[in-house]
């Protein structure tokens, strides 16, 4: 029996191995196999988006003349978000036979890609024309498939349509609601290509040019001018082009945008985004409940009262939108601030937005006026809804003559018992502000999911240092208090106030864990080394929203 099981092993044992090493070929030829994939410049795609690396990107280039790249992170929440976008605008461009493709670079794998082209967050989105490597355009448009195909179709082909006669002209005005013609006596001239620029940029609108001595004729102008037609408000709006100063590309969608709006906006889901990528300084919002005629009927008022605070239809050449003065126009006169007047309906998407003005529907009907690079709100003491008093109240506003109502809770009846204080609006100075205490202050939105991921941290930190008498770990819902000289442009931010006379606020910039934490109060509010913490910006705090707010990744 011994004797039968030698022979066998014996006679089993090469078998086996040879199975063992038939499988170690068949794992080593795969392996090289995927090398041999990676390493050739063979372009293959992925719901028609092409998937790039460093040994078929040249090949990308040289093949396609407009070619918008992603790079992004497999774990990154917002590229999982735009994926399936991306490849239904891909799926598009590719079904028009355009010109333009999309393609995709793993930059977390990619490393000498994403070195080259400087990605430092994601996703991030490049257009690399004509094979061109070295100069790629950063992608400034919607991050949704319709707003990518546009995006890419206006530089594909013109960004502007050439209308050479007036039957062309006018079927071309009346075909859509709003758009834009440039009249240009030299297309090829600064002015003209200044104008197609804005139309690559501004796909959200139609934009038309004309060169023809018989068209400036037809509508009355006599040097380049862009036009606004609309079906609303006043029918047609010129911006003459200075002769001195050109045509600006960023003054020119300023007011290209300002005035695409109705005189008196109402704030749905659908025009929501025309509000706020307009970037008109002053916002003076009329809530109501639309199910009152009584409070409809205070629309008229409103609205008459809109017409002067427009904004004169002149360029401002470097002076900012509150008719301040750039350096070197300092001798122009300031023209007036934009105010851009909403109705809210209160009952409908208005309600969304209530919580930030701390406010409820009962509140309804009344006025509030938002600065809105720094959110800063106006109230009248008493609401008057006639023409005359909401003129005076805006322009008390713009002279400064009325201060800011900053929101505050009431403090909690044990806020200063726990780890964590508790502060509010009305307490803060005097906890902030106190010379004998190191304050770090975490200034968060409950619902803001960065707060939350760190709010375990923040609790240990005030567990380790809540028998210190010199420092004091703190926090502040900022979506429901507000202070008048520091504003919260995103959530979580980190402030810390040290001790002494003279004192000077820190922002807390670095890695959010309770270690680095320690480190930087332990050094006096400062640390060895402090990399830059990427920012995921949405609609917030920031002339971005009324209070929608945004997170910091």
């Amino acid at each position: 029996l011994v004797w039968l099981l030698v022979l066998s092993l014996a006679w089993l044992g090469p078998a086996l191995g040879g199975e063992d090493e038939d499988e170690e070929v068949i794992e080593e030829e795969e392996k090289e196999k995927k090398e041999d994939e990676v390493l050739s410049d063979e372009i293959k795609e992925e719901d028609n988006v092409l998937v790039l690396h460093e040994h078929n990107f040249a090949r990308a280039l040289s093949e396609h003349q407009l070619l918008l790249v992603e790079f992004y992170a497999p774990w990154c929440g917002h590229c999982q978000q735009l994926a399936p976008a991306f490849a239904q605008a891909a799926t598009e461009l590719r079904n028009e036979s355009s010109p333009a493709r999309l393609g995709k670079v793993d930059a977390t794998a990619q490393t000498a890609l994403a070195t080259e082209f400087g990605i430092t967050s994601y996703p991030t989105l490049k257009l690399f024309r004509d094979g061109n490597r070295t100069h790629p355009l950063e992608y400034t448009g919607r991050m949704d498939s319709r707003g990518i195909v546009l995006w890419m179709q206006r530089r594909a082909g013109p960004s502007a349509t050439l209308l050479q006669d007036t039957d062309t002209m006018a079927a071309f005005i009346n075909s859509q609601d709003l758009v834009a013609i440039g009249f240009f006596k030299d297309l090829k001239g600064e002015a003209a290509q200044a104008f197609f620029e804005v139309a690559a940029e501004m796909v959200d609108l139609t934009f038309g040019v004309a060169e023809a001595a018989e068209l400036f004729q037809a509508y009355g102008l006599s040097a380049d001018t862009v036009c606004l037609f609309k079906k609303f408000d006043e029918k047609q709006t010129n911006f003459p082009v200075d002769p001195a100063w050109g045509l600006d590309t960023a003054e020119l969608t300023r007011l290209l945008r300002a005035h695409s709006l109705q005189l008196v906006m109402e704030f749905t889901n659908e025009t929501s985004n025309q509000i706020f990528s307009a970037k008109i300084p002053h916002h003076m919002l009329l809530f109501l409940n639309k199910s009152s005629p009584e409070q409809l009927s205070l629309r008229d008022g409103f609205r008459a009262a809109a017409g002067g605070f427009r904004g004169e239809v002149r360029w401002s050449h470097g002076r900012d939108m509150e008719g301040g003065f750039g350096t070197p126009q300092a001798q122009c006169p300031p023209f007036p601030a934009q105010v851009l007047f909403v109705v809210v309906d209160v009952t409908g998407h208005g309600a969304d937005v209530l919580p930030f003005f701390g406010m409820t529907a009962a509140d309804a009907p009344t006025l509030r006026l938002v600065r809105m690079k720094n959110n800063r709100k106006y109230q009248m003491e008493q609401d008057d809804f006639s023409e005359s008093a909401i003129r005076t109240f805006i322009q008390a506003v713009l002279d400064g003559k009325i201060k800011p109502r900053l929101l505050s809770a009431e403090p909690p009846e044990d806020w200063d018992t726990r780890p964590v204080k508790v502060l509010v609006g009305k307490t803060f100075e005097q906890v902030a502000f106190d010379e004998t205490k190191n304050v770090f202050v975490k200034f968060y939105a409950p619902w803001c999911s960065h707060c939350q991921a760190m709010a375990a941290a923040w609790e240990e930190l005030a567990e380790r240092y809540k028998d210190r008498e010199d420092i004091v770990i703190a926090e502040m819902d900022s979506t429901a208090n507000e202070l008048e000289n520091i504003t919260i442009h995103g959530y979580p931010t980190l402030h810390y106030f040290p001790a002494g006379p003279g004192r000077k606020m820190v922002e807390y910039k670095s890695t959010r864990d309770v270690e680095t934490f320690s480190k930087f109060l332990e050094n006096g509010g400062t640390l060895p080394e402090e990399p830059p913490v990427s920012e995921n910006r949405g609609w917030g705090m920031d002339p971005a929203g009324w209070g929608q707010g945004q997170g910091q990744a």
